[in-house]
């Protein structure tokens, strides 16, 4: 088995990309067979350098390391390069077939212009007929290819399509496929400019690299039979072809921005762990008879098959995403994460606590609360500086005319210990609140208040203690001020 992962690099790897990858990365591994990352960059306005590069990041970010094809600083690995089709373009590999094919009467030279094909369109319009390449260019004479030639006109190379019958396949997700041949057009192999269009040099790909199986979007059911007729027309063997459903945002429309990040980079940058994103995306569209949600290293590999793949489009929950990944999160040891969460601690220079505690104590208190890394520096900064006090908290909390008493009763309290540590802090604590008569959420809140600004966190007496005595002593004091 031989799978392919083909981008094209006009932008960032999308979501509904990235699961492309996946699939066609789990059934190389689940049959012993050969991952290929092929660059399609047959876009020559909008595919850049940098789109291809943020494709190798995020691919290997999500660790769907492939077996061959093109690799980052422009090498390659594999006996069937090159993998980008502009280097392949430019050693003539793909004029060669479209050379046959004219040669050979299945392809012939058009040069109509823009606007002649924008008339025929809309008289086909007018007329209620499909409004498809109407075929004008399909007979000229010698003559009269010179008579456009000599007016500067370049050609494109288009195919000859039948006119009759259809043509299908069986598809290993959508079972059997068929087009009438009359809907399809004489579509474009080869542009004016000499470089090839998607659907002609990905057939020339696809066989000249002996793919065996073409794992894509169902967006790309639509140029499947033109390049059915394609591989009939060469004569070569057509792979297995298989259309992954789409992906819809929570409001049942296509994925886009407006429902959030779309592109594998955003949620790295958000803080979403790379094991989250691959066990995610591969239940989008997919499903395991025992259905099961989160999958330990390696059991994608074993347990996926194309079986499992649905028609209906799979919708992207964000909510069990975040959901996932506080799981993952809290699979991982407490080295792991402190190391998973170094980036962002840095990114708002958050390295050196008040107290000398060490930052991964204080990280570590997180863990279990944590869905996302980017969202834990906002909730711990106050180890590190002065709290900002949150309005809503100071209202709802400080507010109250018992707080006062409150804070002053606990800050004696605590000057009275000789041993700053949780379980000492905790008994002094409750001891005030029960010799004071008050139950213990009415002392919590406002002291957590007081010491952190808000009114959540980490376990309020294992946070009092990396505070420390003397910054809680302090910050008591400044909530006593407030008040």
């Amino acid at each position: 088995m031989r799978v392919r992962f083909a981008p094209s690099p006009t932008g960032h790897l999308h979501i509904g990309g990235a699961r492309t990858a996946l699939f066609n990365y789990l059934l190389a591994k689940k049959h012993n067979g050969t991952f290929i990352l092929r660059i399609e960059d047959t876009d020559e306005d909008r595919s850049t350098a940098e789109s291809t590069r943020s494709i190798f990041e995020s691919m290997l970010w999500l660790g769907l390391n492939w077996d061959e094809g093109a690799m980052p600083d422009n090498k390659e690995k594999g006996a069937y390069g090159p993998y980008v089709q502009s280097v392949r373009e430019a050693q003539g590999i793909y004029r060669k077939y479209a050379d046959q094919l004219v040669r050979e009467g299945n392809a012939f030279h058009c040069y109509c212009s823009p606007e002649e094909l924008e008339e025929s369109r809309r008289k086909a319009l007018t007329e209620k007929r499909d409004p498809v390449y109407d075929g004008r260019c399909r007979r000229l004479t010698g003559d009269q290819r010179g008579a456009f030639e000599a007016q500067g006109r370049k050609p494109v190379v288009r195919f000859m399509m039948p006119k009759d019958g259809a043509v299908g396949w069986a598809d290993l997700v959508h079972k059997e496929m068929k087009f009438e041949n009359k809907v399809l057009s004489d579509f474009i192999i080869q542009k004016a400019s000499g470089y090839p269009t998607y659907n002609f040099a990905c057939v020339i790909d696809d066989h000249l690299m002996e793919i065996t199986h073409v794992i894509r979007g169902d967006d790309h059911i639509s140029n499947t039979p033109l390049q059915v007729h394609l591989y009939a027309a060469f004569g070569w063997q057509v792979p297995e072809l298989g259309h992954l459903s789409m992906i819809l945002g929570p409001d049942g429309t296509r994925l886009s921005k407006r429902h959030g990040a779309t592109s594998v980079g955003e949620y790295r940058t958000q803080g979403y762990l790379p094991e989250t994103m691959r066990n995610y995306l591969a239940l989008l569209g997919w499903s395991n008879p025992e259905s099961q949600q989160l999958f330990k290293k390696g059991e994608l590999e074993e347990k996926f098959d194309l079986k499992g793949c649905q028609k209906s489009p799979a919708i992207f929950d964000p909510v069990k995403l975040d959901w996932m990944n506080g799981e993952y999160i809290r699979t991982l040891s407490r080295e792991e994460f402190v190391g998973a969460t170094g980036p962002y601690m840095d990114q708002f220079g958050l390295n050196v606590p008040l107290s000398g505690v060490p930052r991964a104590d204080i990280v570590a208190l997180e863990q279990e609360k944590c869905k996302l890394l980017a969202e834990l520096p906002a909730k711990v900064e106050f180890f590190f500086k002065d709290p900002v006090y949150d309005q809503a908290a100071v209202d709802s909390t400080l507010k109250k005319p018992e707080v006062p008493a409150i804070l002053k009763g606990v800050k004696e309290a605590y000057c009275a210990l000789p041993e700053f540590k949780d379980v000492q802090i905790e008994a002094a604590t409750r001891a005030f609140a029960k010799a004071g008569g008050f139950k213990a959420g009415q002392v919590f809140h406002p002291v957590r208040v007081a010491l952190s600004g808000r009114t959540d966190g980490p376990t309020l007496f294992k946070m009092i203690e990396y505070l420390g005595k003397e910054e809680s002593l302090k910050r008591l004091d400044k909530a006593l001020a407030l008040v």
